[in-house]
């Protein structure tokens, strides 16, 4: 019987591939017998790469090009599809936030937020989406199938609790607010998402969006990690492989009927 999940002999092109999760996503796939390229906005070396993907460098490629930058992108993709051919997969995971941690221009109140980090944002995690599917995903319809995959966020969905993070003004005496930017990006992705599947269903693309919550990391405050846990039912963060799955099916046969899809994997924060 044929396996439905399977991703062997595929191409997947990961953006923001050497970050914590991308990382996570082109090893998954790799290990499943994927050819992976990496698009990163900085060069990589063989032995970097050695270093960070041990025994896959077979089927891992990194390939220098911004999400910003259209004309690199179709640049990268047409090396890409001379090595490989045209891409099978598309992870549109690259994208860039203010942290918890940050400073507190950064995460300013919303009447004194800079434009300079809503421009940055909003260009990375929404037009650099757009600018890679519509680079990418075109070759795909052209080929007439492929799965795009969409990273998106919980904020995408509802509002940051801004109660989660009082705790820095408290601690350091300067109003503290989870910016804007953020959520506006990620929630512009669900209807990027529904409106890319409803595009190319015809030409047998498919687009989905994945929200993920928390995942554990070492950066992040305790104070906001103690906060933040006590909103998620399952008490915990996601372990740093527990997104893969999700990808996996996705990119895979297995999820051929969906398409225009949002599939949250957020220890259940959105469900109270």
């Amino acid at each position: 019987m044929r396996d439905t999940f399977s991703v062997e002999g595929r191409v997947a092109v990961v953006t923001g591939g050497l970050g914590q999760l991308g990382t996570q996503f082109a090893t998954s796939l790799a290990e499943a017998g994927a050819r992976v390229a990496i698009f990163s906005r900085r060069p990589f070396g063989q032995e970097q790469l050695a270093a960070k993907f041990p025994g896959l460098e077979d089927n891992i490629r990194v390939y220098e090009a911004s999400v910003t930058d259209k004309s690199a992108l179709e640049a990268t993709t047409g090396k890409l599809v001379a090595d490989w051919g045209v891409p099978h997969i598309l992870v549109n995971n690259a994208g860039i936030d203010s942290k918890p941690d940050g400073s507190a221009e950064q995460n300013a109140p919303f009447e004194a937020y800079p434009q300079k980090y809503w421009d940055e944002i909003i260009e990375t995690n929404l037009t650099g989406v757009m600018l890679t599917s519509q680079v990418v995903g075109s070759r795909m319809a052209a080929e007439q199938r492929g799965s795009i995959i969409n990273v998106g966020s919980i904020y995408g969905m509802v509002s940051p609790n801004q109660a989660l993070y009082a705790y820095r003004e408290k601690r350091d005496g300067v109003p503290f607010v989870k910016a804007v930017s953020y959520a506006a990006s990620k929630s512009g992705l669900i209807n990027l998402t529904r409106y890319l599947a409803t595009y190319w269903a015809p030409r047998k693309v498919r687009v989905n969006l994945v929200s993920f919550g928390g995942v554990k990391t070492a950066t992040f405050d305790k104070e906001f990690i103690d906060a933040f846990l006590e909103r998620v039912p399952l008490g915990r963060q996601a372990e740093i492989d527990e997104y893969n799955g999700v990808i996996r099916f996705l990119a895979s046969d297995a999820s051929s009927y969906m398409t225009g899809s949002n599939v949250v994997v957020d220890g259940g924060f959105t469900a109270w």
